[in-house]
Parts: C-alpha cells; sequence; structure tokens
C-alpha cells in the first residue's frame, strides 16, 4: 500500500484515465475499483413526516469528485493509492447510504435525488468535506469523514438547519481492502444521523410553522 507522490487535481485525472501509471515512468497497473459495503440501519424511533424530501451533494475539493481514494500520510498533505480507485464518488456514496436509509425507514412520504425532477418541500443538500484515509507512520490507519448537512425548505428558500456530522473509523490494517472496509463502517455509522437529523429537523420545522400560523 503505496501512496503517489502529492500531484495536482489535474494531473490526478490524467494519470487515473491513463491507467494509474507511475509518475516516475514505472509500469501502468490495472486499478483495482472498491465499493464499501453498506449496512441500511433506519431508527423506528424517527418521527412519521407528511412531507416530501429531495438529496444533492456536492464538494469545494476537487480531489473529492474523483475516483481516487484520497490518503494522508501526514497531517496536510494528501496523496492517493496508487492502483485503487471508488467504483463511484465520495459525494455519490454518501447520498445514496442516506438516501437508501431514509427509503427503507419507512417514515417519511416521499425522498428521491434533487436530478430526479421530484417537486419536494424540503432540500437536503450533503457537502462532503473531508473522505479520506489517514495513514501516518507508526498510527493505526482510519478512514475520516466530514459531511455537513444543510435543510433547506423549499417553499421560501430558507435553511431550517445546518450540522456537521464527523467520524474517524479505525482500519484493521494498512491494507486498502481494510481501509475501504473502515469507510463503508464509517457511512454506515453517519447515514443513520444525518438521516435521523433530517427528519427531526424538517419536522420541528413544520410543526414551529403551523403553530405559528394564524387559525381562520
Amino acid at each position: 500500500m503505496n501512496p503517489l507522490p502529492r500531484i495536482s487535481p489535474a494531473l490526478l485525472l490524467a494519470m487515473l484515465l491513463a491507467g494509474c501509471s507511475s509518475l516516475i515512468g514505472g509500469p501502468k497497473e490495472t486499478p483495482k475499483l472498491y465499493a464499501p459495503q453498506i449496512n441500511i440501519q433506519p431508527d423506528p424511533a424517527w418521527p412519521q413526516v407528511a412531507w416530501s424530501l429531495a438529496t444533492s451533494h456536492g464538494t469545494s475539493m476537487p480531489m473529492l469528485e474523483g475516483p481516487g481514494i484520497v490518503v494522508s500520510p501526514t497531517p496536510g498533505e494528501l496523496q492517493v493509492y496508487r492502483a485503487a480507485l471508488w467504483a463511484r464518488t465520495p459525494g455519490e456514496m454518501v447520498e445514496d447510504s442516506v438516501l437508501r436509509t431514509l427509503e427503507a425507514s419507512g417514515r417519511i412520504a416521499a425522498v428521491a435525488r434533487q436530478s430526479s425532477g421530484m417537486d419536494a418541500d424540503y432540500r437536503l443538500l450533503l457537502e462532503i468535506r473531508e473522505f479520506r484515509a489517514d495513514d501516518v507512520a507508526g498510527a493505526q490507519p482510519a478512514a475520516r469523514l466530514e459531511i455537513n448537512a444543510k435543510l433547506l425548505h423549499m417553499n421560501d428558500q430558507t435553511i431550517v438547519g445546518n450540522r456537521s456530522f464527523q467520524l474517524a473509523q479505525p482500519a484493521a490494517t494498512a491494507e486498502v481492502a481494510s481501509v475501504v472496509t473502515a469507510f463503508g463502517l464509517a457511512l454506515d455509522a453517519l447515514a443513520p444521523q444525518i438521516a435521523g437529523w433530517a427528519l427531526a429537523t424538517g419536522q420541528a420545522h413544520e410543526q414551529a410553522t403551523h403553530k405559528s400560523s394564524p387559525r381562520r
């Protein structure tokens, strides 16, 4: 498990398209695709809601928009694992895990991706701020995730909730497959936290709105 030297996002993309060849002219390696296994864990204690929700994702980090598995061998330094790619981008994995958790819960009237075109009452905006492996020499590797969630009320375009979710999930070994498993466990933990928060926050806003509305 040898990280590549530090590279720019543009060079990273060129390398990935070229088959993950070495920066110093080494032989090309056939990349392995990794897709963390996600276990859907809805909470029966979540509120039942009558409104609809659309999900979307984004990131301000170009490295997280591609398939490279980002690793930090020292604080402040980002690289990617050699010949190892995500089958889907981090944003797609996060959004899918939250969406599937909400669907499986049976607690919401309707939920779909924003790209579906559904006319939703709320939109859940998921910003991927961290999705990397920490692999510092002498320390146990870990998958580190930070997801910022904003709940937008579509009718008046106001943000009714804003919260960041963070988790560092230790990996059993320094092998890439073990680190990928840690990412899956981290998603298993964060997805229900985000889904439950979205349901509770949206429902609290609905109840507050109804209470403040004048009776006729």
